[in-house]
């Protein structure tokens, strides 16, 4: 599998584990060692072939997200569920399966700033759903988050994220329908 857009890491390892999944290539951050000669190599990345940023599914990885996504704006986005990516000495893209690698690199996704689309008032629909204020919200909000491939969220950023990414209501309530169903089960 060739990735045509460069993939933004963390550090050496992800980059090792991404090399034998797809063909690609990858800037390394060093992880949240970021400076500015590395926001103009993504920057320059992202004009001249695209850029994925793929980080760890953990607070650290998620912040360098945002940063990224703050000073280089217009790159898209791959998750990795927690589970997938979880190893004896932590949590990284490193221990993820070259499957688990593959599937996450095949459901990239674009973020969208919210001021340039219609806004959807999530918030009735996040307490509907019990995504926040219960005590079952944490765990559906990652059910939420693996099913629709934007990584996992707390009650604060879950609205924001599902704005960036344009999910849209329907497909919404379909996915929390069925994350309800298998809670019954």
């Amino acid at each position: 599998m060739k990735i045509k857009e460069v993939i933004v890491v963390e550090g050496r390892d992800d980059t090792a584990k991404i090399k034998l999944a797809v063909d690609a290539d990858t800037i390394e951050t060093n992880g949240s060692a970021i400076n500015t000669q590395i926001y103009n190599q993504i920057r320059h990345a992202k004009d001249k072939r695209g850029v994925i940023v793929f980080t760890d599914p953990d607070y650290p990885g998620e912040r360098l997200r945002r940063l990224i996504d703050q000073y280089v704006p217009g790159c898209k986005h791959a998750f990795l569920p927690k589970k997938k990516a979880l190893g004896k000495r932590g949590v990284g893209i490193e221990h993820a399966s070259v499957e688990d690698i593959r599937e996450a690199l095949s459901q990239v996704y674009e973020i969208n700033h919210p001021e340039e689309h219609e806004q959807v008032d999530w918030q009735p629909y996040l307490l509907k759903y019990g995504l926040i204020g219960g005590s079952k919200a944490k765990e559906r909000r990652k059910q939420l988050g693996e099913r629709l491939n934007i990584g996992y969220a707390n009650g604060k950023q879950l609205a924001k994220r599902l704005h960036m990414f344009q999910i849209d209501v329907q497909t919404f309530e379909q996915t929390m329908q069925s994350v309800l169903e298998e809670e019954t089960v």
